[in-house]
Parts: C-alpha cells; structure tokens; sequence
C-alpha cells in the first residue's frame, strides 16, 4: 500500500508518533530510579528486536540493499547515543525540563535537512520554528530561575545530556527522511532496534541490577511504546519533509507537562505555561501551508 501524500497525514502521524515516545519517556524516568540508564536502554531496544523479528515475518519486506545496511547502521550509532544521552537527563532532570532543553532538535533537523538533503526549508517553517525555541527559552529561563540554586553537578551533566542528544537525535531522523524514500518502514524500524540491541548488550551485561518482577511489565512496555512510535514517525518522515515535522517535535512540551504532573506531581510554573503556548503556535505555523 503505498503513503498518503497529505501533508495533513503526515503532520497528525508525526504528533501522534512523539505523543507515544514522551509517554515511553515518562515510563523510563520512573525506571530510573531503580536501574542504570544502559539496562534501560538494553531492554528497550532487545523488545523492539522481538516484536520487530515479528512484523517483518509477516509481513517479508525482502533482503535489506547494501546502502540500506550502511545507512540505517550509522543511524543505529546514532540512536544509541541518542538514547544513552536523553535517558540520563530524564534520571536527573524533572521530565518537563528535559524535553524542553530537547527541542533544540527541530532547529537542528530543520538545518541538517537543508544541508544533507537539500531541502529549500520554507520563511514559515523558520518563523514556527524560531517561535518554538522561544517558548522553549522561556521555559528553561523559569525553571533555571527558580531553581538554579538548588542544582548541582548531575543537573549539569544532564542539561548537556539532554542537549547533545538533540543533535544525534536530529542527525538520526534526517537520515531517516533519506531512507524513508527508499527502504520499507519495517526494515528501517528493525535495523534501529537490532542495531542498538547489539551494542549494547555487552555494556548492559557488565552492569546488570536484577530485575523486580512488575517492573518485566514496564520494561516491555518501554520497548512496546518505541517501536509503535518509531513506526508512526517513519510513516510520517517518509510523507513528508524533514524540516515541515520538525517543529512537531514541540507538542512534546505539552504530553511532558501533563506526564510530569500526574505520575510524578511535578507542576509547572507560569514560564513553563507561558512556553508551551508559543511552543503550540510555532508548531501551528510551521505546519501551515
């Protein structure tokens, strides 16, 4: 079956994909706690590869091509440091904050796709985007403000955590447009668990904690909830540009905001309100034909 080419289409799977990432996000942060970000990260991906073997055994895309493997293999590297940089933030920073300090991303996306793919990136997408960042602005301007003087070391650390994911992470999806157009979703969603999967399955082992039992249940939810929206997000990259979703990325504030109040009662100041709304209206602009 071949895509809907409906910007509109590809705009609602784009929001739809990041609204079952961030609760993916919030799932980990309450792992946290309780397990090193590598083991998180292990099993996200390890279920990923399950429930991926899975699709492309009903579904035989066919042989992945040369270009396919070396392709999808660098953006697999890219993922893991993507994963091993966000998570730590999200251990150490309230979930609000760390999306927040992630939307660096659709700038990065929005740039990288000019250069890479040579993408003409339209005066309204700048102007969303140049909103949204400074929705985002405002936001970590509040939260710095009020708490700067209880923050230590490990906020810092996961400050820039959180920023140098955003640069892997844009890298990775700008690569995900190139191949979108060519390779079937499935192989590209297997390739980015199995890869990662791999990797990281000699780093989880040297620091493996055992286990509870309930916590087996959220583990696989944590790799249910990325694959189903990795597969929404390829869909969508594969419908449209790059630089058109990019600004997408900032409806993430809002599933933060909500996730962050009722499963660790963390309550947004006025700032983060504020932001989220010049969030909202850069990602309506940039959206916009």
């Amino acid at each position: 079956m071949r895509p809907s080419s409906s910007p509109a289409s590809a705009i609602l799977l784009a929001a739809l994909g990041i609204g079952l990432l961030s609760l993916m996000d919030a799932t980990i942060k309450g792992l946290s706690d309780r397990y090193g970000v590598t083991e998180i990260a292990f099993a996200r991906y390890l279920v990923g590869t399950v429930v991926m073997a899975g699709v492309l055994g009903a579904l035989r895309p066919g042989w992945p091509s040369a270009e396919t493997w070396r392709t999808n293999g660098v953006r697999a590297v890219l993922v893991v440091a993507t994963a091993l940089c966000f998570f730590h933030g999200l251990s150490v920073l309230p979930l609000a904050e760390a999306l927040a300090l992630s939307f660096l991303s659709p700038v990065f996306i929005a740039l990288f796709a000019a250069l890479l793919l040579r993408e003409r990136v339209r005066p309204p997408v700048w102007a969303g985007l140049a909103v949204g960042f400074l929705g985002v602005g405002i936001v970590v301007a509040g939260q710095v403000g009020a708490e700067g003087a209880q923050r230590g070391a490990g906020s810092a650390w996961g400050i820039a955590a959180i920023l140098a994911s955003a640069l892997t992470y844009a890298l990775s999806m700008v690569l995900l447009r190139a191949r979108a157009r060519h390779d079937p979703v499935v192989t590209i969603v297997a390739i980015q668990n199995a890869g990662p999967a791999a990797m990281l399955a000699a780093p989880a082992a040297w620091t493996w904690t055992p286990v509870a039992a309930p916590d087996w249940a959220l583990l696989v939810l944590v790799g249910l909830l990325g694959v189903a929206g990795h597969l929404v997000l390829s869909r969508a990259y594969a419908q449209a540009e790059a630089s058109r979703l990019a600004a997408m990325e900032y409806t993430a504030l809002l599933w933060a905001i909500g996730l962050g109040y009722f499963a660790f009662g963390e309550v947004p100041g006025v700032a983060t309100l504020a932001g989220a709304g010049l969030i909202l209206a850069g990602s309506a602009l940039a959206a916009k034909r």
